[in-house]
């Protein structure tokens, strides 16, 4: 019985990640899940709330979104992982100048009306948030010129 190498696990244990999806049922679960949390957020802004429903919605909001993301459409086919693959390439380099500029930008442009602004960051739930907003968008703009 040959042993397999280490390097050959590590490679189709890679291959099962790349590969994987969820069925296309997810895909509405997603969508339901965003919308509704979606609106709750909106709702919550009128009413005072605990400390630990925010995180929870931000959580919940990401999630749903990453349903969306990572479910298969009703036809799946090698030309729709390639245009699933560039638009996650693209999403993530644009997640990144976005992540280095706009609290430049934002700095920049409070300097200019406030003497005392400072440079401020951006929170894991704006920069995730940006990035599945970017590869959803992407993926269904290069779904629609391509068909």
């Amino acid at each position: 019985m040959p042993k397999i190498s280490v390097c050959e696990r590590e490679r189709s244990y890679i291959e099962k990640m790349n590969k994987f999806q969820l069925s296309n049922k997810f895909k509405k679960i997603g969508y339901y899940a965003t919308f509704f949390i979606f609106g709750l957020m909106i709702v919550k802004k009128f009413f005072d709330e605990p400390s630990w429903v925010k995180p929870l919605l931000s959580g919940l909001l990401l999630v749903g979104m990453l349903l969306i993301s990572i479910s298969k459409d009703r036809e799946e086919d090698e030309f729709i992982e390639t245009l699933r693959a560039q638009s996650y390439r693209i999403a993530f380099v644009l997640a990144i100048l976005y992540s280095l500029l706009q609290p430049i930008i934002n700095y920049g442009v409070g300097k200019l009306f406030n003497a005392d602004e400072k440079l401020v960051g951006f929170t894991y739930f704006e920069v995730l948030f940006y990035m599945l907003v970017v590869q959803l968008m992407i993926f269904w703009q290069l779904k629609r010129l391509n068909r």
